[in-house]
């Protein structure tokens, strides 16, 4: 089978599928209705009358207790949610969709049932109150008991000039993680590439003819607000992401193509292509008000009167019931510049602050396992030139230096005061691996033995390997790469991750191809 087909389903649709399908048509899983895809060179258009009716919705940092409903409108309206629960159904009016939020809202949910079901309606009022047309969202919420539950987390989505095309389907490694149904979605990453122009065509080596959807936006880098929203609208138009976005709740991570390629605060880009603006705090703003629009995670202005834009603080606690924490972290926004890496002193990746919390609150979750998701790598070196470097490896495997040395002090806290069962997972390489650390292999031996999982691309150039930094003692279990640089999609090098914790606490870790086929897998027993 070609490697950008589209494999069966697999098995059975569960419930909130079925309602899903009943609720916006048959052909729900190939795209939303509404929506007419034409050639290569046209963006999809919406058509339902004149009717508000939301262009896509999604669902995000679901827990237990809590959730965040998404939307984004024709036209400006109000959003209203129909939160359905077994037998009780709640109405929502939440705040207005309007330019000022390029048409986009949210709800944060509070008080929620533990693990359950619940099925939400969304649709947009106008200022008589007058409905329009609706879409249906589906999560269920963490138990509080030993259940099982399963994950996949992947990265970098529409990069390096590969964007949708409609002659292969899409964006069809989203279709293959949604049909794995898992319990939410970690996008660790590059959830844009506000740096990557995508034209109508690319000539792969092979001289086979890529063909791209694309709009106005997508056709240059970012500057402007509005240029960095339509990369996210971009997305949207994939049949498979509004798909999964509508059924799956995800919990969004940004990295660097979400501003530009490998920045830092404060820097000022030497690249001719930004003509208006390069200056990257001033782009990082604006690329992380997009972001932050775009991305069903809470706002911190949510229920107050006041329409005005603040930005959320991204690193947090995802608590996934009895047997998962996610821990989200933000490895950009507190990060010094990139050097060499071979400072004495202690320079920043996550921030004084953002340390303190991880060791905080990963000492006091009570979950079986403790998944940190990281922007980027621990162990890999991620080059930014000849001699900078992007992440915190920096090619000398003694002990830490420069960024390493926040890390260093993670690890050695969670020795310190006895924490079990962390894992890391990361996507930012453009290829997949499994990676264990132990002091034994080390130039540094002050933590105790983990994990860490790459996955991804998911819709970009694939790359790799790349070399590895002995400080904290990785060693390769398993990879799969590029066969050369910036890989075209169309070969299959398309990666997610899955997990799936049983009611047991035994934890599976799978590495997967773009068609959803098992690469490598490992089961880990959990240390009481």
């Amino acid at each position: 089978m070609n490697p950008l087909g589209h494999p069966p389903l697999g098995r059975a649709l569960p419930r909130r599928t079925i309602l899903h399908s009943g609720a916006v048509g048959a052909t729900a899983l190939a795209g939303l209705a509404g929506f007419e895809l034409g050639s290569s060179r046209t963006a999809p258009s919406l058509v339902r009358n004149g009717v508000r009716t939301p262009m896509a919705v999604a669902t995000g940092d679901v827990t237990s207790r809590s959730a965040v409903l998404w939307a984004r409108a024709e036209r400006p309206g109000r959003l209203v949610a129909e939160v359905t629960s077994g037998r009780r159904t709640r109405r929502v009016r939440g705040p207005w969709a309007t330019p000022d939020s390029d048409l986009t809202a949210k709800v944060e949910l509070r008080g929620l049932g533990p693990g359950r079901e619940h099925d939400v309606r969304l649709s947009f009022e106008d200022e008589d109150g007058r409905p329009g047309g609706s879409r249906l969202a589906t999560f269920r919420t963490a138990s509080l008991h030993e259940a099982a539950t399963s994950f996949v987390w992947t990265g970098d989505t529409c990069g390096q000039g590969w964007g949708i095309n409609p002659d292969l389907g899409g964006l069809v490694a989203y279709r293959a993680m949604h049909a794995t149904r898992p319990d939410f979605f970690v996008h660790a990453g590059d959830t844009i590439y506000a740096d990557g122009p995508i034209q109508e065509t690319v000539t792969e080596p092979d001289g086979q003819v890529w063909r791209n959807l694309v709009i106005p936006e997508v056709t240059k880098v970012a500057e402007t607000l509005a240029e960095f929203r339509g990369r996210h609208r971009y997305t949207l138009l994939d049949d498979n992401v509004r798909a999964m976005y509508a059924e799956v709740p995800v919990v969004a991570q940004w990295d660097d193509h979400e501003t530009t390629n490998n920045w830092w605060p404060g820097e000022v880009l030497d690249d001719p292509r930004y003509t208006q603006e390069r200056r990257v705090d001033v782009l990082a703003a604006r690329g992380r008000r997009a972001w932050q629009e775009y991305m069903p995670i809470a706002d911190p202005r949510a229920g107050r009167r006041d329409s005005g834009f603040a930005p959320a603080r991204i690193y947090r606690k995802i608590e996934r019931g009895a047997h998962l924490d996610v821990f989200c972290l933000d490895m950009r926004t507190f990060k010094d510049p990139n050097t060499p890496g071979l400072e004495r002193e202690r320079t920043s990746i996550l921030g004084a602050e953002q340390v303190d919390w991880l060791i905080r609150e990963v000492r006091r979750s009570k979950a079986t396992w403790k998944v940190i998701s990281a922007d980027m790598p621990l162990g890999l070196v991620v080059p930014d030139g000849p001699v900078n470097q992007e992440s915190l490896a920096n090619r000398d495997p003694g002990q830490p230096l420069g960024k390493e040395q926040e890390i260093a002090a993670v690890l050695s806290a969670f020795k310190r005061h006895g924490v079990r069962n962390t894992v890391w997972i990361t996507a930012d390489v453009h290829y997949c691996a499994a990676h264990h650390y132990s002091p034994e292999r080390a130039g540094f031996t002050d933590f105790d033995p983990f994990w860490e999982f790459v996955a991804g691309p998911i819709a970009a150039g694939t790359f790799g390997p790349n070399d590895l930094d002995g400080t904290f003692g990785p060693e390769v279990v398993f990879q799969k790469h590029a066969a050369r640089p910036n890989e075209s999609p169309r070969v299959g090098n398309q990666f997610f991750g899955h997990v799936a914790v049983d009611a047991d606490g035994r934890f599976t870790v799978s590495l997967r191809d773009l068609t959803g086929a098992v690469l490598w897998s490992k089961e880990l027993e959990p240390e009481r």
